[in-house]
């Protein structure tokens, strides 16, 4: 008989530590400032420390809870586990022939030789995984050692884990192409060859005595998985359906339980009900499954997995609705387990010493531990009905109503300044491109001009006077002599290099949205807030709670950019570009209310941002750049659902920026993503000047380029996200790819992303690769060399 599943459970939980120290563990270990010993033995403590506190919260069944743990990505941990390598890190393979941990690193992060793997967004969410390359001639090999060993850590702290893997499907469609692959390979065309390699996992896992198995497929709620199969959606349900079958064929095997986070099965939960996996887990959070569980899960049909249903959100930090979410239990059929829609990777640790935070606000959120409390209640109602848990739902309950008339959260000025705004066709449109790219000559930029995209190294000099600020060991006056100091030095190093539009790199922001945050009304920062982007890069999110504008007296409230971009202004006679986080980004990028629309939200900060752009542009400033990163992150995973989303959220930067005069130049930057499906939509921002993400890639975007796009374009030519030092040669290669792609004049050159994250060694060699190679590309176009 299958050991049941426990009534209580979790998809995975935060892996950086309480306190970031998987991060500090592998920087240093990076660094050569500890070894491997001191590493495994540093990690070993984060995950039994995880461990010992979800025990302690109540996930006390056996295979509770996940062994969600990674040393980098999700993803890279399943190339590691089936040596998915692609052939040009074939000598990052040890002696017999599988991927050791120093091999796992070299393709997270690149090696003198190789550039790492292609980084890139995980859904619809602000997480960030490495995209596997396969070709046909990937060799599949099962390597356990890296899941074995956090399955023994959890064994010596008495745990029994829930193993938990990348599915086949979500493996296969969220791959590319290798660059030695034959022209039209697809991944999914590998998926025999891999399902093999599973079955060899099953094998192992059931050698070892584990009764169940977690395999996340969230791809499959995508219609991304449609273009990734060339299947119709009954042809990939098909293929989910024989996929599963084929697993649980194997004789001797843990119990299968499959997820599905982040959105709707669709066809692919009858297919997945059908299969003989024994759980299957839906997110009835961001789903929308209407009687369609019940349908299934009705208790009349014996063969019918257990429904795990992941009631609890996963991906936010509001209090759940309790009584919301026992009529979606009610009327889901008969529920085996309550989960977490998603991993909780998304969401900081825990509440414990945020105290400081806004009248109220503590009380209407829940991070990670809480989500376990609310988790265990709901499964409370499995064993003993509703009733039992009717104090907690009241709890629930006068908490949200608390929330619904706290002060700062409904602020009639601002919604109606925003009603007034968006019904004026005006507010969005600026002159055509042609009148814009004729007011703009005045600027007298060279033929290619570069820059960067605005952060420079945070040093730990920079975080030391900051920390020492905030904890008033030195004076408001101190440190902003120190910021000033600091500004110049960007400015002279910049100009030493010999860019041609400079920034003065945000030394005196902690963080491109927690900076604002800080200068809007309706917002919200944490201590120890602190979740998982990618690898060791950690961001704290902001919590956006109210109505926004800017702080300060008034609707349009006080410029808070404009002293330290005028400054640098003043230390030049080039353009210093002005710096703003554009309001997808701002929302994308915190922890959103949602208890109205985010389009809503999304103009209020809009407009916040055109007050501080118009006052940028009366402090002279020329060029203003409005960062949209975030653009493609919140798409939805369902193509009926995006024409909406794009709307509101390529509106909102237009009313942000539209109201500037034809000569002001405005930029924006994007990157972390697949931009090729909505081009469309980055031209509909309007912008004078976009950069983007590309080095990774090598360009690949370029190819989709609309032959209509008739404004600037700075595809990134040097990839930021890797510690390794970009050649002259290599650069000039993406230059002449780029001339390629982008009509004669439009052409900007610039790396990949803000630099905040990189060390000024690297970043002085490396732009002065960049700077030495777009003389190159100058010279061959005035000679006609290479032309």
């Amino acid at each position: 008989m299958t050991t049941p599943f426990p009534t209580a459970t979790i998809l995975g939980y935060p892996r950086i530590g309480a306190h970031r120290e998987t991060k500090k563990a592998l920087e240093a270990f990076w660094k050569g400032s500890a070894n491997r010993e001191d590493l495994d033995s540093a990690l070993a403590q984060v995950q039994k420390a995880n461990l010992t506190r979800l025990q302690e919260l109540g996930l006390k069944e056996d295979y509770a809870i996940p062994a969600s743990f990674s040393h980098y990505d999700q993803v890279l941990d399943a190339v590691r586990l089936f040596t998915a390598v692609p052939s040009r890190f074939a000598s990052s393979l040890g002696a017999e022939g599988l991927l050791s941990l120093e091999g796992y690193f070299d393709l997270a992060r690149g090696t003198a030789e190789q550039p790492a793997l292609e980084l890139t967004k995980w859904f619809d969410t602000n997480y960030h995984y490495l995209v596997p390359e396969l070709s046909e001639t990937t060799e599949f090999r099962l390597n356990t050692a890296g899941l074995f060993a956090q399955l023994d850590i959890a064994d010596e702290a008495g745990v029994k884990l829930r193993p938990q893997v990348v599915g086949p499907l979500t493996f296969l469609l969220l791959a590319k192409a290798a660059d030695d692959a034959a022209e039209g390979f697809t991944p999914i065309s590998r998926l025999a060859d891999l399902l093999e390699e599973y079955e060899s996992l099953l094998a192992a896992l059931a050698e070892r005595g584990f009764a169940w198995l977690q395999l996340d497929e969230p791809a499959l709620v995508t219609d991304a998985a449609l273009a990734a199969s060339g299947l119709d959606e009954a042809g990939l349900a098909e293929l989910v359906a024989s996929t599963y079958r084929r697993l649980s064929a194997v004789e001797k095997r843990p119990a299968l339980l499959v997820t599905s986070p982040y959105g709707d099965l669709g066809a692919n939960l009858p297919a997945l009900a059908e299969s003989g996996i024994e759980a299957l887990h839906v997110d009835a959070v961001s789903a929308h499954y209407g009687s369609r569980l019940a349908e299934i899960f009705d208790g009349a049909h014996e063969s019918r997995p257990a429904l795990v249903l992941g009631a609890v959100n996963g991906r936010n930090i509001w209090r759940a609705d309790l009584a919301a979410a026992l009529k979606a239990l009610d009327g889901a059929g008969q529920v085996a387990a309550i989960a977490t829609s998603t991993s909780l990777q998304h969401v900081p640790h825990t509440l414990t010493g945020e105290d400081h935070l806004h009248e109220g606000l503590r009380n209407w959120l829940a991070f990670a531990d809480e989500k376990v409390a609310e988790v265990l209640t709901l499964a409370e109602t499995l064993r003993n009905g509703a009733a039992s848990i009717s104090a907690e739902v009241e709890a629930a309950t006068v908490a949200l109503a608390e929330r619904e008339r706290a002060r700062g959260v409904h602020v009639p000025e601002i919604r109606d300044r925003v009603a007034a705004a968006t019904a004026q066709d005006a507010a969005f449109e600026r002159a055509s491109a042609q009148v814009r790219q004729a007011a703009q000559k005045s600027l007298n930029l060279p033929e290619l001009p570069t820059t960067t995209i605005g952060s420079f190294p945070q040093t730990p000099e920079i975080r030391k006077q900051r920390a020492a600020y905030r904890a008033g060991a030195i004076s408001q006056a101190e440190f902003e002599e120190f910021l000033r100091a600091e500004i110049a030095s960007v400015i002279r190093l910049q100009e030493e290099i010999g860019l041609d539009v400079l920034v003065h790199g945000e030394a005196e922001r902690n963080d491109m949205v927690q900076y604002f945050a800080e200068n809007f009304d309706g917002f919200d920062t944490t201590v120890n807030g602190w979740v998982q982007s990618y690898g060791s890069r950690c961001t704290r999110p902001s919590i956006l709670w109210g109505d926004v504008k800017r702080s300060g007296e008034g609707l349009a409230g006080e410029a808070f950019t404009v002293p330290w971009i005028s400054y640098a202004a003043s230390l030049t006679e080039k353009h210093v570009k002005g710096m703003l986080t554009g309001p997808v980004t701002i929302l994308a990028w915190s922890f959103v209310r949602d208890d109205i629309p985010r389009a809503d939200t999304a103009y209020q900060v809009a407009l916040a941002l055109a007050d501080e752009i118009a006052d940028l542009e009366a402090a002279g400033i020329r060029i203003i750049q409005v960062d949209e990163p975030a653009l493609r992150e919140l798409l939805p995973l369902r193509a009926a659902d995006q024409a909406a989303y794009l709307d509101w959220s390529v509106g909102s930067f237009r009313l942000a920026t539209s109201q500037v005069a034809d000569s002001t130049q405005i930029h924006t930057h994007l990157c972390y993503s697949e931009f090729n499906e909505i081009f469309a939509s980055i031209d509909g921002l309007n912008a004078d000047v976009t950069s983007i993400e590309a080095a990774r890639s090598r360009l690949e975007l370029l190819a989709d380029l609309p032959s209509s796009f008739d404004r600037d374009l700075g595809p990134g030519v040097w990839d930021i996200h890797s510690p390794r030092v970009p050649s002259v040669d290599e650069i000039s290669e993406l230059i002449a790819a780029a001339r390629e792609g982008v009509r004669q004049g439009h052409l900007w050159i610039n790396p990949d992303c803000g630099l905040k994250t990189r060390g000024y060694a690297e970043t002085r060699a490396s732009l002065e690769n960049l700077v030495a190679a777009t003389e190159l590309a100058r010279s061959a176009q005035t000679t006609g060399v290479g032309v």
